[in-house]
């Protein structure tokens, strides 16, 4: 019995929010995996969730990229993984092959330049519209 075990949706979750961090900051797999001292490819595992990050592998990430804790987290649909998965409704906005677009890692670096919380607010209200009006 050579079954494969689908990771963890919590564990793509966080995994996407490390890719999305270190783009935003422009920082490579290998630059990441330095600091840590460890090879990219076991970023790559992290990043696609098929390898779970500890809780002290996470904490030390979040230091290196000057991100909250909590950061890697936001997004999740209440209980986790205990719901089975991302349910339906959750996952529609959920869309981590975005990311990996040129046009997706162009737009998250520049939202992520905002400094002003009340523009990045309106910005986010403009491109939901936008997106309302495409259905």
């Amino acid at each position: 019995m050579n079954e494969q075990k689908k990771p963890n949706p919590v564990d793509i979750h966080i995994g996407s929010r490390l890719k999305r961090r270190r783009d935003e900051q422009g920082m490579s797999q290998d630059t990441l995996g330095a600091h840590l001292g460890i090879s990219f490819q076991q970023i790559q595992k992290y990043e696609k969730g098929t390898n779970r990050l500890a809780a002290s592998r996470l904490f030390e990430i979040a230091e290196i990229l000057k991100t909250p804790l909590a950061y890697f987290f936001d997004g999740l649909p209440k209980g986790g993984a205990s719901q089975g998965g991302f349910a339906e409704s959750d996952a529609a906005g959920y869309e981590p092959g975005f990311l990996s677009t040129p046009e997706g890692k162009n737009l998250s670096r520049a939202f992520a330049q905002i400094d002003d919380p009340v523009v990045r607010e309106r910005v986010l209200q403009l491109v939901e519209t936008l997106a309302k009006q495409r259905k």
